[in-house]
């Protein structure tokens, strides 16, 4: 088999031993060309590039913003992604079955290259493929403090997501008016909105071994679900939070929480006032944008999994 392994050298988890393991065990067997990312959005270009050249699989060893760019670049090709955990949390490849450790995960490869890849659908916003999810205001708001400080999160790794949190909350984010509206199939159904997630899989994330379950309902093969929170008072917020390391249905029945299963199509915007929402895309913080439309694409991406 034709592969191309694309490696982000900055990515938290990454270590050129862990890296040398990857490459033994994908050249057995196979024919194998390795190229590295040099900055944010390059995977998409090199991801492109490989799929021209004829690779039939794309294994990508990095952080979910490098594997969500390794996944826009084949859209529309017949080459296949494979996820490797090189990041400080791995959504998505733990999400999917792979080991946490690259290792691990690294040896799962060669059976998993074996069989058919599987066909997955995956959200789209503005003009943006995104594997899991997208994350609005206040969500968006801590993976730019976590953005802020590599060296930390290389350091501590999933810990900073919790400093990051609770600096965002004290000190950074307005937490007096709502931040965001939704609409949906031309009403809307949502106009006091904190904090919005758009998911097209579960977990959200993963703290340490145990999963945040914030939407049961959201898998590859099904539209998406919208999770969003109508405050973020601490004494309101924090049961909601508690819930997802359980079943999340507390999250799901709350009436401070609007959960839409089963979107096709949905849009997010700015408040009153507001010129903007921040937002993220699989971890990677994208900016502010004034408006946010979401579709679901079925059948878009050939996946290889465990």
């Amino acid at each position: 088999m034709k592969l191309t392994l694309i490696v982000n050298p900055k990515a938290s988890a990454y270590t050129p031993k862990k890296r040398a393991a990857v490459e033994e065990v994908l050249s057995q067997g196979h024919e194998l060309t390795v190229v590295e990312t040099l900055y944010r959005n390059h995977a998409i270009d090199l991801a492109r590039e490989a799929a021209k050249a004829g690779a039939e699989t794309v294994v990508v060893l990095g952080g979910d913003g490098t594997v969500n760019e390794g996944a826009n670049g084949l859209i529309g090709t017949s080459t296949a992604l494979a996820a490797l955990p090189g990041g400080s949390t791995n959504v998505f490849a733990r999400t999917i079955g792979m080991e946490k450790k690259v290792k691990a995960a690294a040896a799962q490869l060669p059976a998993a290259l074996a069989k058919p890849p599987r066909s997955i659908g995956l959200g789209l916003v503005n003009g943006r493929y995104f594997l899991f999810h997208v994350g609005m205001g206040f969500d968006a708001a801590v993976v730019e403090k976590v953005e802020q400080k590599p060296d930390l999160k290389r350091k501590i790794g999933q810990g900073i997501f919790v400093y990051a949190a609770f600096a965002t909350w004290f000190r950074r984010f307005d937490r007096k008016a709502p931040h965001l509206t939704v609409v949906s199939e031309g009403q809307t159904v949502v106009d006091d909105g904190y904090f919005a997630i758009c998911l097209n899989s579960n977990p959200y994330t993963y703290l340490g071994v145990r999963r945040l379950q914030v939407a049961p309902d959201a898998a590859l093969d099904r539209p998406l679900v919208l999770v969003t929170l109508r405050t973020i008072k601490f004494g309101k917020f924090m049961p909601l939070v508690g819930s997802t390391l359980g079943s999340g249905k507390k999250l799901q029945t709350s009436r401070h929480v609007d959960y839409r299963p089963n979107v096709n199509e949905v849009t997010v915007s700015a408040a009153a006032g507001r010129q903007g929402i921040p937002w993220q895309a699989d971890g990677d913080y994208l900016g502010e944008a004034g408006q946010l439309t979401f579709t679901w694409e079925p059948d878009r991406l050939l996946l290889v999994t465990p």
